[in-house]
């Protein structure tokens, strides 16, 4: 009798592993750290990069030379720094082509600044951080800025905290389960307190940041909802403690709640019932 042995079948799903392509994801991998470094600041030199990055000179400058090719990065010969290219603003706009909030709720976010006097943010969650993604300054000489893709910790952010606030309870316990950072002395790092501040945020529709994240500074901020009733961005209006008083807390409260409101209203958004 002959006997036939059927080939070995590989179990479907994940792809056969390609060892040749190991070094191409490691070069992969530390291009985009070098451009991660790069967004973090208004230029760098090699060996502020190389530092920056943890990679060696030699290492730095090949890479930096391919993504120079394709204009993801410009080096200034007088100053022989480094930094983000024009081409990465092209692709960087393709989000915000694809998020439509940046550009519905920019008129809105002018008024709610010219109205408060202070500076307005918008942001996104984005998995247990909020991102900035949008800001509109105020004129006055000492104000708050946020760097653009700039990241906060949920608890120590009034963006943050409004969009906790809003949050399955089944994703909220597991933020609840992480450690809260302190980061001035005013920060939240009790689960309980937290948890019960949240409540509290959820029936009055706006959250304050009480120099939680830094001090002198204020925050009030209100979550944004999508067609689905879910809450995945937040505005704030943001300024000095001496300017956002205890005393225009609720007027700005109900300003930011209802501009939060209309811009999800513009988008499609709607909070559930």
């Amino acid at each position: 009798m002959k006997v036939i042995t059927e080939p070995q079948r590989r179990p479907r799903g994940r792809p056969r592993e390609d060892l040749s392509d190991t070094k191409t994801n490691q070069s992969l991998e530390k291009a985009l750290g070098i451009l991660k470094s790069l967004s973090d600041h208004d230029g760098l030199n090699l060996t502020e990069l190389s530092e920056a990055t943890g990679l060696p000179p030699s290492t730095t400058h090949r890479l930096l030379g391919t993504l120079a090719a394709h204009n993801l990065v410009a080096h200034d010969e007088a100053t022989q720094k480094w930094s983000i290219g024009i081409e990465a603003l092209r692709i960087g706009m393709a989000f915000q082509r694809r998020n439509q909030i940046l550009i519905a709720g920019r008129p809105a976010m002018i008024e709610l600044m010219e109205v408060t006097g202070e500076t307005v943010n918008l942001a996104l969650l984005d998995d247990f951080q909020v991102v900035f993604v949008s800001q509109i300054e105020c004129h006055e000489p000492i104000r708050a800025c946020f760097r653009i893709g700039e990241r906060r910790a949920l608890h120590a952010s009034g963006i943050g905290k409004a969009l906790l606030a809003e949050m399955p309870d089944a994703r909220l316990k597991q933020f609840l389960q992480r450690p809260l950072l302190r980061l001035t002395d005013k920060t939240i790092t009790d689960p309980d307190r937290l948890h019960d501040e949240l409540s509290h945020i959820r029936q009055q529709g706006w959250s304050v940041d009480d120099e939680e994240a830094n001090p002198g500074m204020r925050c009030v901020a209100a979550a944004v909802y999508n067609a689905f009733g879910e809450a995945h961005a937040g505005i704030s209006v943001s300024g000095p403690s001496s300017r956002i008083t205890p005393e225009r807390l609720n007027d700005l409260g109900r300003q930011v709640r209802d501009t939060a409101a209309r811009i999800s209203s513009l988008i499609g958004g709607h909070l559930l019932a």
